[in-house]
């Protein structure tokens, strides 16, 4: 699904418009003027078909460079050790949760619990995958035409990174950190903390977002910026901000 001249939807599960596997997040594509990088890689129970869209855009597989993940839960990991082999692609994550998808630690991504809470099927495993490169906040790199930034906002998991993305307008990648609204994903789980958002949400002012687009449900091309802004302002209270959880009654972003 073409969103711009630069990117496209690739990948999206029951919470987003049904382009893959009901469990996948988005997973977008980036075109820097040939070449390629993903933006998460789904949970990976059918990579197959993500791997389907991206040739039904036009695009080679083979091009794609990186794949950016936006924290460790198995909607948004799961699937990269089968896009990495598929594609020849680089692995880039947080420093802080790359450690967890190398050596498969399902307690540390939280998903022996979910799999409990039964959101993942009984035999739901992620698979281990090497992790090329490791990201700290406000690292820099390119993507043929396209300049990205990493912004680490822990809040909804620990090492939860987000992408600004300079093309022909800005984009800002939020995996399950920050949604349309202002809406925040606090899970009750390991690594999910209202104090690391707390203490981190101020991030999300003055980037001056054109589009946003989080890893479920809906997204926008345009006003990025102001459900940022609405994210930034919703913690000046004493109250807990609007939570994706609280608001859908189900949890759409484990």
């Amino acid at each position: 699904m073409k969103l711009t001249e630069e990117v496209y939807l690739v990948g999206s599960g029951f919470a987003g418009v049904g382009l893959s596997h009901d469990l996948d997040c988005h997973v977008y594509l980036l075109d820097g003027g040939g070449k390629l990088a993903l933006v998460d890689a789904g949970v990976g129970l059918d990579a197959e078909g993500i791997l389907r869209n991206i040739e039904a855009e036009g695009f080679r597989p083979e091009d794609v460079r990186y794949i950016l993940i936006t924290h460790a839960h198995g909607d948004h990991v799961g699937g990269a050790a089968a896009l990495r082999e598929a594609t020849g692609a680089e692995v880039l994550m947080s420093e802080v949760e790359a450690p967890f998808i190398r050596d498969g630690d399902e307690d540390a991504i939280a998903l022996t619990m979910a799999r409990a809470a039964g959101y993942y099927p009984p035999d739901y495993h992620i698979r281990v995958c090497p992790v090329d490169g490791e990201l700290s906040h406000g690292d820099e790199f390119r993507v043929g035409s396209l300049k990205i930034r990493a912004i680490h906002l822990p809040g909804h998991s620990k090492g939860s990174m987000l992408y600004v993305v300079d093309g022909e307008r800005r984009y800002l990648f939020s995996g399950d950190a920050v949604f349309f609204g202002g809406v925040i994903s606090l899970l009750n789980c390991v690594g999910s903390s209202l104090e690391d958002y707390r203490e981190n949400i101020w991030r999300l002012k003055g980037l001056k977002v054109d589009a946003l687009l989080p890893g479920h449900l809906s997204f926008c091309l345009r006003g990025g910026q102001k459900h940022l802004d609405a994210a930034v302002e919703a913690f000046k209270g004493l109250g807990v901000p609007t939570n994706l959880i609280s608001r859908h009654g189900l949890i759409m972003s484990q």
